[in-house]
């Protein structure tokens, strides 16, 4: 198991008052059982999907020739799709560089392009700049009716066949949605179909903000030729302690959620933070806002999550974390980095003032700083969680999205709601088309 996980930071008994007391946790903890023996049994009988994806196999050979179709002779590629079906891509793509500040821009061809958001002008650029001879799009949608997704793959039809390419839109396209049902419209697949574009079956079982471990996920990080057999087997590493009956207290994502919980509920702690201290991490804590924010946030219920990078955000939020509302629990999590990275000259530390520097790796700093962000947290009673990785790679990426995915459905059945569904999003979705047609 690569990730390590510690809450004695955020425990009353070692940061004061606004820790979180043994009887308080220990009630949320004991509430979790009922939640593990309800996941275990829907691992036995198989009515929660998402728990079995560690275990199965078959479904890789397609994502794997599926991304080696994309990629082949392939200057760019462009993934159409929003919220869950664009966040699970881009935390694995980021393994692999893309997106990663003075890094993606270096990375060999092909360049991917994650369309995550609806906005006129970037849209309408990209597609006048693309080269759409070695450009492929892929549009994500479970449900095949998300508008933005359906209105940036109508654009992009558009601009291949003004391009003089409709004969190749089946190569040139890829569609992903959830398999056709009788007397339910899917506009994506009908879409598509027109132009005999291949599409790839969403999960139906799997929600898009769950779906990083189906081919929502995999299929960006089998572009980029991520090992996504280890991904999966990461994510079995964080199901085990579950599946194998130990106590709440020794599964990992129980305990998580029991500390959320009981801090929300006894000392209202009513956001919670999440600071990565690793560039390739950055996409995976917006993953994680979406996940958190949009399982729990219902009835009156749920924190609020917010995303962090170490070590630039103690330069932009730990002031208000150290000088504001004590209403916030903190996760941080860091890489093992000592001794990697460049190493500094002793010289020209010296000339800058820092003689201390001298010798010393950029990953002595980093891990330097994550450990004192950590400390300095609590020392000011702010209840801080750490999560240490051995190193960031597939199985642990894998490993830390398991994590969160059960902590987050165990939180919500503390709470009371129902992490799967998302009534709220929906409502604004037909308000939106109302005021387009209008």
């Amino acid at each position: 198991m690569a990730l390590i996980q510690s809450i004695d930071g955020a425990l009353e008994s070692n940061i004061g008052k606004h820790g979180v007391a043994d009887k308080a946790l220990g009630a949320a903890l004991e509430r979790t059982g009922a939640a593990l023996e309800g996941l275990r049994a829907r691992h036995a009988d198989g009515s929660l999907p998402l728990l079995r994806l560690p275990g199965t196999h078959d479904d890789l050979v397609p994502i794997r020739e599926a991304g080696r179709r994309l990629a082949l002779g392939t200057t760019d590629i462009v993934f159409l799709g929003t919220g869950g079906s664009s966040l699970g891509g881009q935390t694995l793509a980021q393994l692999a560089g893309h997106g990663v500040p003075g890094v993606g821009s270096l990375r060999a061809p092909p360049r991917l392009h994650f369309l995550d958001n609806l906005d006129a002008e970037s849209y309408g650029t990209l597609l006048g700049k693309l080269p759409h001879t070695t450009t492929r799009f892929v549009a994500i949608s479970k449900s095949g009716g998300t508008a933005e997704t359906l209105m940036q793959t109508i654009a992009a039809l558009s601009a291949v066949r003004a391009a003089g390419l409709e004969t190749r839109i089946p190569d040139i396209f890829l569609g992903l949605t959830e398999p056709a049902k009788a007397a339910k419209r899917n506009g994506l697949r009908d879409l598509l179909a027109k132009y005999h574009v291949p599409i790839l079956d969403h999960h139906p079982g799997v929600g898009g903000r769950f779906s990083a471990l189906t081919n929502v996920g995999l299929l960006p990080a089998a572009v980029l030729d991520l090992d996504i057999a280890a991904v999966r087997e990461g994510a079995g590493l964080a199901l085990a302690p579950m599946l194998a009956k130990k106590p709440p207290a020794e599964v990992p994502a129980a305990l998580g959620a029991a500390l959320a919980v009981a801090l929300a509920e006894s000392k209202g702690k009513s956001i919670s933070v999440l600071m990565a201290y690793a560039d390739r991490l950055e996409r995976f804590t917006h993953w994680y806002v979406q996940l958190w924010a949009e399982s729990l946030g219902k009835n009156g219920k749920g924190t609020t999550p917010v995303a962090a990078l170490g070590p630039v955000d103690q330069h932009s939020q730990v002031q208000l974390y150290l000088g504001g509302p004590r209403d916030k629990l903190f996760t941080v999590i860091s890489v093992a980095s000592a001794g990697l990275g460049p190493r500094i000259d002793g010289d020209l530390a010296k000339l800058a003032g820092e003689p201390g520097l001298g010798g010393k790796t950029i990953g002595d700093l980093v891990a330097a700083e994550a450990r004192a962000t950590a400390e300095t947290l609590a020392k000011n009673g702010c209840p801080v969680r750490t999560i240490r990785l051995a190193r960031l790679d597939e199985e642990s990426i894998g490993e830390l999205l398991m994590h969160f995915m059960l902590e987050t459905i165990i939180a919500a059945n503390l709470m009371g709601v129902d992490a799967f569904d998302q009534p709220s999003v929906e409502e604004g979705k037909v308000l939106a088309k109302k005021y387009l047609a209008g």
